[in-house]
């Protein structure tokens, strides 16, 4: 049967994602680095393959998911990076230990995941990789600036390894929420306020199942970002077409800045 390995699966977007592709039949991998939470999830879902990973770290990644695969025949059909933080507020108001923690798990982690998956990825027909991507890469958020460019970086990996990465028969996607009723939302950011947090980790799950599963057009066309949501949509396509000084007010506005 397929497989996925998931990281900071253990709540939220990654649970829902594990959930969904349990339910499909697929052998499902949650990888988190909170052991609690963790733990919840062995007692809920036995059958879900579970263990802990830092993801700031190549050699947790090596060792999580030779784990994962030694379930597997060696064989990774999908590896959602899902793992990620958010810290609200000003650049000048948080922490720097705040800024490197959010690099650390948002951009490192992401990037030594895609590094470490790759050759099991390689050695697996018709594999993806999935990076979590956000609405807050559309335009440079203020109070989250940290995230939002972080942000920026999954979605320009995407797009490189999309490319560096069709020879060897794996495709690579971003899916791209808006702020979703998940523990990220309780950063309490002004554009969270203004737009609402209307948005299921169910909805996202459920977008990562499409992602993999491209219909025709999709694989003509290589489709690389899914949006999740209306709202993200109609920002997404907008900020394709307006000026850019009519995108500035528009975030302005959202981020009541």
């Amino acid at each position: 049967m397929p497989s996925i390995f998931i990281s900071g699966g253990a709540a939220g977007i990654g649970l829902a994602t594990a959930t969904r592709f349990a339910r499909e039949g697929w052998t499902v991998g949650v990888y988190d680095v909170n052991t609690e939470a963790l733990e919840a999830v062995r007692a809920e879902h036995p059958d879900f393959i579970t263990g802990t990973l830092d993801v700031r770290k190549a050699q947790g990644w090596a060792d999580a998911l030779a784990d994962f695969t030694s379930h597997t025949d060696g064989k990774l059909d999908v590896l959602d990076n899902n793992a990620g933080i958010l810290v609200g507020g000003r650049l000048d108001s948080i922490t720097a230990e705040a800024v490197q923690a959010q690099i650390d798990i948002d951009v490192l982690g992401v990037t030594l995941g895609a590094q470490a998956a790759f050759p099991y990825l390689r050695d697996t027909p018709g594999s993806h990789l999935v990076n979590i991507a956000s609405a807050s890469a559309i335009y440079g958020q203020p109070d989250i600036a940290t995230y939002s460019a972080a942000k920026f970086y999954v979605a320009g990996l995407t797009e490189a390894l999309e490319l560096e990465w069709q020879r060897d028969d794996i495709r690579v996607v971003a899916i791209w929420p808006l702020w979703a009723k998940t523990a990220l939302a309780d950063a309490d950011t002004k554009s969270a306020k203004t737009l609402g947090i209307r948005i299921t980790p169910e909805e996202i799950a459920d977008r990562v199942w499409t992602s993999v599963h491209p219909n025709a057009a999709d694989k003509l066309i290589h489709r690389t970002h899914y949006s999740v949501g209306v709202q993200t949509t109609v920002l997404n396509n907008a900020s394709k077409v307006v000026p850019n000084f009519v995108s500035r007010l528009v975030n302005k506005a959202i981020a009541q800045n």
